[in-house]
């Protein structure tokens, strides 16, 4: 019997410590594998908890931002100042440089010089030669005094006889050229005094046609002819105007618009006029036919 109850209590009683160091054990190990970093299905490791977490960035100040601040535009300015910007100066247009220039006469060398910049990429050296003028090749140049009946009366004394002596159509004996059709209107109402009895005809392509102007041409003697670059080579071109008869040729040199531009100080003109004078009437200056005037 006392051996049976021994036997019970080393069953039962005397295990019991055996039981809580299992258990001690059990709980260490799920406490040390709770602690350290697991292996996830990628292969990678989770972090931990005993690893510490990163620390978030020290925010900084009001105050130092605005000495930052400072700091970089005293930067900026120092910089501007040691390499200040250029100002872009302003190009001067033609009307700028002309208004604040005093007015001069033309003389025979400017329009000499004209011809020669522009022809001179476009002729032989041989053509070249054939393209300058002699001073006795020009008439008296206005010397900005005259009115343009003045300047005609003094150019052409003889202008009864020529104009008795002129009985061919389709031709001027007197051509004058100028910028625009404005200004062709003025130059005809300041020639009342020189013309005499002489018909008069406006040459410009404003409202008017050009085989308008053939025919007026054709049908009737013209004495003087008053019209623009473009469309005196126009007619020239379509044989309306025939330069057989001419004898004077005067340019508007001198008058500028409203913008202080001369006639050939518009580019556009300069041209037209430039081809005007390569059509036939350089060539009648050289063979002593043709004069040119500079009012």
């Amino acid at each position: 019997m006392g051996d049976d109850l021994g036997d019970e209590w080393w069953n039962h009683g005397g295990n019991s410590d055996v039981s809580d160091n299992e258990e001690e054990e059990v709980e260490e190990k799920k406490s040390l594998s709770e602690q350290q970093p697991t292996q996830t299905k990628t292969g990678k490791k989770r972090k931990g908890l005993t690893e510490p977490l990163a620390k978030a960035p020290k925010k900084k100040k009001a105050g130092q931002k605005e000495s930052i601040v400072v700091q970089e535009k005293e930067q900026d300015d120092a910089d501007k100042a040691a390499n200040p910007k250029k100002k872009r100066r302003k190009k001067k247009t033609i009307t700028d440089v002309l208004a604040v220039s005093e007015p001069k006469a033309g003389c025979p060398a400017d329009l000499q010089k004209i011809v020669i910049d522009y022809f001179s990429d476009k002729r032989s050296v041989i053509e070249m030669e054939e393209l300058k003028l002699k001073d006795s090749n020009f008439l008296t140049c206005n010397d900005l005094t005259h009115s343009l009946s003045s300047y005609l009366k003094e150019v052409c004394p003889k202008w009864a006889k020529v104009q008795k002596q002129h009985t061919e159509k389709s031709s001027v004996p007197l051509l004058i050229v100028c910028s625009s059709a404005l200004r062709t209107i003025e130059l005809i109402k300041q020639l009342t005094t020189f013309k005499g009895d002489a018909k008069v005809m406006k040459l410009f392509a404003k409202h008017i046609k050009v085989e308008e102007q053939v025919k007026l041409l054709q049908k009737g003697i013209t004495h003087i002819g008053v019209g623009t670059p473009a469309r005196l080579q126009a007619l020239i071109e379509k044989e309306g105007l025939s330069l057989q008869s001419l004898t004077h040729l005067v340019l508007d040199w001198n008058w500028r618009d409203v913008k202080f531009r001369r006639m050939t100080d518009i580019p556009e003109v300069k041209v037209d006029l430039l081809k005007l004078l390569d059509t036939g009437t350089l060539k009648g200056c050289r063979e002593g036919k043709v004069k040119i005037g500079l009012f």
